[in-house]
């Protein structure tokens, strides 16, 4: 596969192989309002049902600001913050459905409110040594919805609570400590990192990956037996087709003959 970007208007992407980086590029700030976000779904639908696709960078253009969310001054303007933003919910990514496959955040400034939702959205997460985080959204008398449901679950629930109640900012250094942050990476080096780590991804099995993403997404709501019976029953379809699969073969196979496997994906 040739590389191709595209220009989406607010949305670039850039598509090298299996891998697709995904560019939040909304001046001033990249704040989204609702024709961004409708955008961003589009995106990451396009990429979550290409099956040449396997891997995806979201980050934001410039070097200040990742995503400081809602874009207040659309929302001054006439957009509903409780409007249509499009498959995928805000941002096109946290709520997709059946997303499969590995995405990347690279965090390249600030990520605040529904900024920060976006970027714990993602699998993993890397952020430039600059970076900065909050959820503001106490101070303007609304509620960060997705944080709240997501974040008590990714770090200590007090601390979680603190940043929710509080709407303070920190560092990257922070988000580290906590485990909300992967990898802290000096901002000229931080899309080279996300590259390697997107082509380490791209190296793996898609299958294996698709079936990793259903079963904790299963099991966030399951007892633990529940969740073992939905695997191996091959209830869920990923796991399913897995255990159906060539590369499921080829894993075996590969290893018998010590030789690297090759990934097919079906």
């Amino acid at each position: 596969m040739s590389d191709m970007t595209q220009d989406h208007g607010p949305v670039k992407t850039r598509r090298e192989g299996a891998i697709l980086e995904v560019t939040l590029d909304r001046p001033k700030a990249n704040a989204i309002d609702l024709a961004t976000s409708k955008i961003m779904g589009e995106v990451f639908r396009d990429f979550r049902d290409d099956p040449d696709l396997r891997v995806a960078i979201l980050t934001g253009g410039g070097e200040k600001f990742f995503c400081p969310g809602w874009d207040l001054k659309a929302a001054a303007d006439g957009d509903a913050v409780d409007g249509d933003y499009g498959v995928g919910g805000f941002g096109g990514l946290q709520e997709m459905r059946e997303m499969n496959k590995p995405v990347i955040a690279a965090v390249n400034g600030i990520a605040c409110g529904g900024g920060l939702e976006l970027a714990i959205s993602a699998d993993m997460i890397l952020a430039a040594d600059h970076a900065t985080f909050a959820l503001p959204e106490i101070r303007s008398g609304t509620v960060a919805d997705a944080a709240s449901i997501k974040l008590p679950k990714r770090i200590p629930y007090h601390i979680a609570m603190e940043l929710l109640l509080t709407g303070r900012w920190f560092d990257a250094a922070e988000a580290n400590r906590w485990g909300l942050v992967n990898e802290i990476v000096p901002g000229d080096q931080l899309m080279t990192r996300a590259w390697d780590l997107a082509r380490l991804l791209a190296s793996g099995p898609p299958l294996v990956y698709a079936a990793i993403k259903e079963v904790v997404r299963d099991a966030e709501d399951c007892k633990f037996q529940d969740a073992m019976n939905h695997i191996t029953q091959r209830q869920l379809r990923s796991v399913d087709v897995l255990y159906s699969s060539e590369d499921q073969l080829e894993g075996a196979r590969a290893f018998a003959e010590k030789r690297d496997p090759v990934w097919k994906g079906r």
